[in-house]
Order: C-alpha cells, then structure tokens, then sequence
C-alpha cells in the first residue's frame, strides 16, 4: 500500500508536520463583525504626547519579528541574541512599512483600550487574524485545539458528533458522525445552527461555538436549526457523549454483493477496511461479485489514508498529486499491482457531506473507470492542510497545495459530479389492498396439481428499498454491472 511520509524537516523546525485534509471542526475562526458601536481614530492623531519611539519601536518590532520567525522559520526564540533593529539589507523579504503600522496599532491598544491587554493575548489574536484571513481551512491551533486535532485523528472525542463549517456567519453542519448524538436526533448535512442554548450564533467564532457545544457526557444542550430556504426554524435537544468513532461498517447486502460503509478517514481506515472484505469474502466463498462503497456524509480525514483506500482497488497509476509554492507540497501518489476485489465491479456513494479525502477515492476510482459513482453532487474541498508544530503544545494549520485527481481535474470549489445523479428519496410499498390480483385470487381458480407444502414460518424482512433508496438503487446497478461482467452462458 502507498503511504505517505509526514516526518520530513523543514530547516531548523522543532517536529514532525501532520498532514491532515478535512473540514474539521473548530478549527475555521472568523473575527466578529457586528459591533454596536465603533469609534475610528486616525493612528496620527495630534495633540497626542510622544512616547520613546525608538525604545517602543525597537521592542515591538522584535515582538513582531520573533513571531514572524517563528510562523515562517519555525525557530524557537529561547537562544536567541538580544534585539536588534533590523535594516532593509538584512530583511529585504519583510514589508517594513506594514510592521511599523502593526506596531504602532499595538502601541496604541497598550496605552488607550479601555482595559489592559496582554501582549501574549493581542500576538495570539493577531496570528489568529493573520491565518483566518488566508481561507476557511487555515488557523492559529492553541494548546487545546492542537490536543483535539491529534485525537480526531484517532477516533475518540467529546461532543455531539458533528463535522460544521462556518457560512454567513452561522454554523454549518458538513455531515453528522455515525452513531452519534447529532445524528440519532436527526442533524443533517446542510443544516444551519443559528442558536446554541438560546445564544444568537451570528458574530461568533466557529471556534466559541464550538466550544458552546462542548460540554461533560451526559449533559443536553438546545440547538436551534434552519434547514432548507423556506423552512421555520426548529429546536433539537441533544445529549453530550464521548464519541468514539468506528469509521469502518461492513455487511452483505445480498449473497455475493458487500457493503462497506467508511464514515471517516482515520490512521487506522484502511487496515480496518481491508479486514472487512475479508471478512465479507470469507462470508461468501472467498470471493465478492460486488461492492458498494458507501462515502455519503463522511467529512474526509487524514491523506495517507486516502491514498491507501484508492490503492486497495487499483493496479496501477497515479492516485492523486498535489501541487503548491513549496517543494515539499508537491507530491504524487500511484498505486500498486494489487486488487483485493480483483476486479470486481463498485458503486461508490457519495453526496454533499463528501468531502476531502473522500473526494480523492471517488475521483481517483471514477478516473480509472474502476468504479461508478452515484449520488449527489460532493463538497468541493480541494486543498491540503498541513499543520505545522510551532511547539510542544501549539501549531499552525496552514493551507500548503491543492490536489488534483488522476486525469488533472481540481476538485476546489466544484467536487465530483456523479456519473449516474440520484437524489435521495423514499420508497413506499403499496399495501396488500393496493396490490393486482393475482391467480390464487380468483374465484374457482384451478387447484394446484401437486399438494402444498407444509407452511414455513415467515421471514420477511424490510424491503432495503423502504430503509436507504439510494443504496437500494446503488444494489440493483451493481447486480447490473456484474451481469455484464460476468454474462450468462446461453
């Protein structure tokens, strides 16, 4: 299998860089905007007494400074030589014009906001700014974000169970988790939380509100949800769980054909993965005639793990490449010689909480004609996350390449258009009122030739149709391709 190696060093960076491709909660901050009331001063104010420049210039031009070697250099500043005032031949790359007015922004909310202000709190808020203005998907990771971020991968967590974005300024629900409080009280992918305990979203942070909806298990929390243009509003109650996520669900569907559900992509997907079609091949004779490979709501995940799923089903060539400025971001992943269906025909399901990694699988296998997808159009994340340690305890998630599917299309922004469109709907069976007559029905009918056989109880299962249409439709179009596959001799 591919796998792809993280732990390389940029100059001087204290550890390894994570590679992560998700849109992963509380990580996507954006300042507030609606402020009830706003008083504008001109930075050169007169009448305004002079303050040592030089001494004040000096000392947060090094603040500033030691925060951009620290973002760009990955440096730690605990051996560093004393300041000193940098000139233009030594920092020619550097906008000295917008540092000073940085600075001098700073000077000013030291000495005139209403309260003191820390300077630890205004660097972090500034670095903060500085990574929520590049796009959606980069951020500033403090000591609890970081420790959350390295245990999603993991699969254990607290929460609700949901995978949420920010969109005007409301919480956007990308998908709920299987299994979990969000989707037993039925959250859907799309949905907007518009108020969290009675608490007006709008102006918040996805970062505070995320940790609104964190809480101890077993504690409820209200939220309060818009779904659709022309819906009302309405309140869900949920409970707070520790969420331990099983990213990978098997079964059979019919004899010969498997269903493998993956609802995240976790370090351990693809070992779990390969597991279950074995398991689903022992089930069945050794062999499958099919598979449906369920990625309907599953948010993405961690890129090796991507890579590796793809490269279960392929024999051969490119899985994916990224491309960006940095040499390190340009990367390409091919596949090796094995097939563990060996050439089985797949349905790949995917839908609009698709997204990332899962968008990799369905482009790469839908590239190589490996599989058909049906569904609904995918999220459209086409971009690669790298967090980056800045220490022990903290790191930056900076958006490092795009990622491009085997035949060279971008997925940013557009996703992956299924090959057969089917939306989601539901199926009801007539009743047996509603049901044509049949022989047996008729008055007088001729009796059988041969004696019934004695009545067997009933085991009548739910029709699939009834419980998931588009896995149900998903079975008949792989029965279909197995047919052509493999035709009846006449």
């Amino acid at each position: 299998m591919i796998s792809m190696d993280c732990s390389r060093r940029r100059q001087r960076r204290p550890s390894p860089k994570i590679c992560w491709i998700a849109v992963k909660h509380a990580m996507l901050l954006h300042s507030p905007v609606n402020d009830s009331l706003t008083v504008f001063h001109d930075l050169n104010t007169r009448n305004q007494p002079q303050r040592e420049p030089l001494r004040t210039m000096m000392r947060l031009q090094f603040v500033l400074l030691s925060c951009v070697g620290i973002l760009f250099g990955g440096l730690t500043l605990a051996d560093e030589a004393p300041p000193t005032v940098p000139n233009q031949e030594q920092t020619p790359n550097l906008p000295l014009d917008e540092l000073r007015t940085f600075a001098d922004v700073f000077e000013r909310i030291k000495n005139d906001y209403v309260e003191e202000a820390q300077d630890q709190t205004l660097i972090v808020s500034a670095i903060r700014g500085m990574l929520a203005g590049l796009d959606p998907h980069s951020a500033y990771l403090d000591q609890d974000e970081y420790r959350d971020l390295k245990v999603g991968t993991t699969g254990e967590f607290g929460g609700l169970g949901i995978e949420v974005g920010m969109e005007d300024g409301f919480v956007k629900v990308v998908s709920p988790i299987d299994d979990t409080p969000a989707q037993r009280a039925g959250v859907q992918s799309g949905d907007l939380i518009i108020r969290i305990d009675d608490k007006p979203v709008k102006g918040m942070s996805l970062n505070d509100a995320v940790k609104l909806m964190r809480g101890d298990p077993g504690t409820k929390i209200r939220l309060t949800i818009l779904r659709g243009k022309n819906q009302q509003p309405f309140d869900l109650t949920l409970e707070r769980a520790v969420i331990q996520v099983d990213s990978v669900k098997s079964h059979m569907l019919d004899p010969g054909y498997g269903y493998v559900r993956l609802s995240n992509f976790q370090s351990t997907t693809t070992e779990d993965m390969l597991k279950a079609i074995e398991e689903l091949k022992r089930a069945n004779n050794g062999s499958l005639k099919g598979l449906v490979l369920d990625l309907r709501n599953n948010p993405g995940g961690v890129l090796n793990s991507a890579v590796s799923i793809s490269d279960a089903f392929l024999t051969g060539g490119l899985i994916v490449y990224t491309q960006g400025r940095v040499k390190d971001s340009r990367m390409q992943f091919k596949a090796g010689p094995d097939d563990v269906l060996g050439g089985a025909p797949i349905i790949v399901l995917v839908n609009g909480g698709s997204a990332s990694a899962s968008e990799i699988v369905a482009g790469a296998l839908q590239d190589h004609k490996r599989a058909l997808i049906m569904g609904t159009q995918t999220f459209g994340k086409g971009s690669v996350q790298t967090v980056i340690p800045i220490n022990d305890t903290t790191a930056i998630k900076l958006t490092t390449a795009r990622y491009y599917t085997p035949s060279g299309r971008s997925i940013q922004a557009q996703g992956i258009t299924p090959d057969i469109v089917l939306e989601p709907g539901e199926f009801k069976p007539l009743s047996k009122q509603d049901m044509t007559l049949k022989e047996a029905n008729l008055v007088a009918h001729l009796a059988q030739e041969t004696p019934n056989a004695e009545p067997q109880a009933s085991t009548e299962k739910t029709p699939l149709v009834t419980e998931d249409f588009q896995l149900a439709e998903a079975l008949n179009v792989l029965k279909g391709l197995s047919i052509l596959s493999h035709p009846v001799n006449p």
